[in-house]
């Protein structure tokens, strides 16, 4: 059955293959090298390490990227020849299988993990579109993994955040966080004081996503120290409203902070923005907004 084994596996060969154009390009880069190949370990052999091996792989990737050793290609390009609108035809073969992956593969049980499936098919829907291109375009075998190590390489250390932000959420929950929060949270709300409650449970879900660049991190934490034993235990709201709303607040740090840098610095660094943090900035104005919005509706929907 396939499941995220071949997704690991996916990963991880990309990741070596990114590792090898890095010490074999001029100029060579090994810091990106060791970078790259840890990564790679990590998806390869991660569940044959153990838990203390995957913890001395992760402080050798931080080391790696804190102690300056990886350097970025420069910006320059070869001319790249007009294909038109058809140019997004295998951009869009992605979503598309990963679709009807999604479907196809729900009602075939046995082939693809029922836990797994969507993340089968985007992986599937990848593969695809990356034989369609050497199909239609006919580059050299190695051309889209140099091209893909020249991104990575202009991403940098910002490749791996999403991936500890995500192990870092988990942590926090399993730590007891929430209940850390709510105890020292809950002297500063005043009794009674429903708008408190939400105020302080949108403002949590907003600062701890800007901290740790995920909402879905945050979330944990969260609905643990208020949402449960105030807004719906105490307070009658409706659970669905009380999560989806906390989300949407989330989702406002998610605009504001640089550790969510799957959103904020991977597009400034695809679209060779000059100015790194310039998406942040151009949404600082939607997100202080939306942010006061979610407030009062959750407010109103109590």
């Amino acid at each position: 059955m396939i499941g995220l084994g071949f997704l690991y596996l996916v990963a991880g060969v990309t990741f070596a293959s990114f590792a090898l154009l890095s010490v074999t390009q001029v100029p060579r880069r090994p810091g990106n090298a060791l970078f790259y190949a840890l990564i790679a370990v990590s998806f390869l052999l991660g569940d044959r390490l153990g838990d203390l091996g995957n913890g001395v792989l992760v402080l050798a990737i931080v080391a790696v990227t804190t102690l300056g050793k990886m350097g970025f290609r420069d910006r320059t390009q070869e001319p790249i020849e007009p294909r038109g609108p058809m140019l997004f035809v295998p951009a869009l073969v992605i979503p598309v299988t990963a679709l009807a992956g999604t479907f196809v593969f729900s009602e075939i049980p046995g082939i693809v993990d029922p836990r797994q499936v969507t993340l089968v098919s985007l992986t599937l829907g990848v593969i695809l579109s990356l034989t369609i291109c050497y199909a239609w375009l006919r580059p050299a075998p190695a051309e889209p993994f140099r091209q893909g190590t020249r991104l990575m390489d202009h991403i940098g250390w910002a490749a791996i955040l999403p991936q500890m932000l995500a192990s870092l959420g988990a942590v926090f929950a399993l730590a007891g966080m929430g209940d850390v929060v709510g105890s020292l949270i809950g002297q500063i709300i005043p009794s009674g004081s429903v708008l408190g409650a939400v105020v302080v449970y949108c403002l949590g879900m907003a600062l701890f996503t800007v901290i740790m660049g995920n909402a879905f991190a945050a979330f944990p934490v969260m609905i643990t120290a208020i949402g449960l034993p105030l807004l719906i235990h105490t307070y009658g709201g409706a659970p669905a409203r009380v999560a989806a709303i906390g989300m949407l607040a989330g989702f406002c740090g998610t605009l504001v902070t640089p550790m969510a840098a799957n959103f904020n610095l991977v597009p400034a660094a695809l679209l060779e923005l000059r100015d790194r943090y310039g998406v942040i900035r151009a949404q600082v104005p939607t997100a202080i907004p939306l942010l006061i919005f979610n407030i009062a509706l959750l407010y109103l929907v109590m």
